[in-house]
């Protein structure tokens, strides 16, 4: 029995105002959470920073909203989405309007770990939005609400018109204004989720922190992390990476490498939601071997030297990875609320800490290769062994429980 079936009936309308009133919430999250990809440019060549305190400077954020994700996770089963939402995008707020504030390096790094809090609402969002929906709506909700990903191309778009006219600073403020006002509009527009309001109106206690992580015990949820440590990791990852590569093996100026890496992610984003649908209506298992037999192949196309790709096919063929990484995305969250529908807070908290992990792991591995082995596509074939491995341990896994569903009616007969 779901959720929603056990908890008091809810609105008609009341699961898609949360599911939207959330999706712009993350919107303005990711857009917070990667403000440093824009105003880290100029606070570079204010302070005079070399290449490893800019690195730390943009990454700090991105490392920080990835490990917090386990917390909130578990904080919103234990005190419910609304509440844990609002607070996370007000502490956010506040830490990104102090940025502006910031004159010292250490300051600003201080400050990135505040606004690295915006990152870590994903999973909040996951655990406050799957109760409202019964199972083979989840996806459909969990991949629209990703979408929210979309956030990064906005500030990539509108930060440095900002930027030029008032000043970084400007930046810092005015994206903290939005994120507090839409903090304010969650509070007073949603209401708890069916699962937190299920536990308060029946004095079911909060689970303790062994049980909280006890499915973490559990191979498959480490199993899930790889998958999405490629799938959102890689993604990201490709994002910050595409404009240096283009760059250094095409030749193309920054401006329009640029334009090509923020065209690569807004579609991406917003392929997630497709990717959430196609896991409901064809199951996510189908959509994560597409996902990963493409992958393969793009990535071991891509591996090969560069300079025997144009760029013409460069571009489709990474235009197209990013399309079915964006499904693999959604379809790594399908079965999250599947398998552990009593613990999506702290399984989704691990999986998408592994994931935002692998966005600010990547990039720093996509450099150490250039430099040691001085091929720019030495990336690709480390995505390509990722996606090997994943691929290989999803079919072992697929037959093993194959084999256990075909014995069991054996058996009992």
């Amino acid at each position: 029995m779901s959720v929603i079936e056990k908890a008091q009936p809810i609105s008609a309308g009341e699961p898609a105002k949360a599911l939207w009133i959330s999706t712009v919430a993350f919107t303005l999250c990711f857009a917070v959470w990667t403000i440093f990809a824009i105003i880290g440019i100029r606070i570079k060549q204010e302070l005079g920073l070399n290449e490893a305190e800019f690195g730390l400077l943009v990454g700090t954020p991105v490392f920080t909203g990835s490990l917090v994700r386990i917390v909130l996770g578990i904080w919103t089963g234990r005190y419910g989405g609304r509440l844990v939402y609002t607070l996370t995008m007000l502490a956010a707020a506040l830490a990104t309007f102090l940025l502006s504030y910031a004159h010292t390096y250490t300051q600003m790094l201080i400050a990135g770990l505040g606004v690295g809090l915006a990152g870590g609402s994903f999973a909040v969002g996951v655990a406050y939005v799957s109760p409202f929906f019964p199972a083979k709506k989840q996806g459909t909700a969990l991949g629209i609400f990703g979408a929210g990903n979309v956030g990064a191309a906005v500030t990539k778009f509108a930060a440095p018109f900002v930027l030029i006219a008032w000043g970084w600073q400007a930046v810092a403020e005015i994206w903290a204004v939005g994120l507090a006002l839409m903090a304010i509009v969650f509070w007073f527009t949603t209401t708890d989720d069916p699962a937190y309001r299920l536990r308060r109106e029946h004095g079911i206690a909060s689970k303790s922190l062994a049980q909280e992580f006890a499915p973490l015990r559990n191979i498959r949820v480490w199993r899930f992390s790889l998958y999405y440590f490629f799938a959102f990791g890689g993604f990201v990852a490709l994002s910050l990476w595409l404009p240096r590569y283009l760059v250094g093996v095409y030749g193309f100026n920054l401006e329009t490498a640029g334009m090509i890496a923020a065209a690569y992610s807004i579609p991406g984003s917003i392929f997630r939601a497709f990717g959430g649908v196609l896991s409901d209506k064809k199951g996510a298992r189908s959509v994560m071997y597409a996902m990963f037999a493409v992958s393969a192949m793009a990535t071991l196309i891509l591996s090969l030297p560069a300079a025997t790709i144009t760029p013409a096919i460069f571009i489709v063929i990474i235009f197209v990875l990013g399309f079915f990484m964006s499904l693999g995305k959604a379809a790594v969250y399908k079965h999250i609320p599947a398998y552990y529908p009593e613990s999506v807070g702290a399984v989704g908290g691990v999986v998408g800490m592994m994931g935002g992990l692998g966005g600010f792991i990547l990039p720093i591995a996509f450099g150490l290769l250039k430099d040691m082995t001085g091929l720019w596509s030495s990336c690709f074939l480390l995505l390509f062994a990722i996606v090997a491995i994943s691929l290989i341990w999803m079919h072992l896994s697929v037959k093993q429980l194959s084999r256990r569903e075909y014995s069991a009616p054996v058996a009992a007969a």
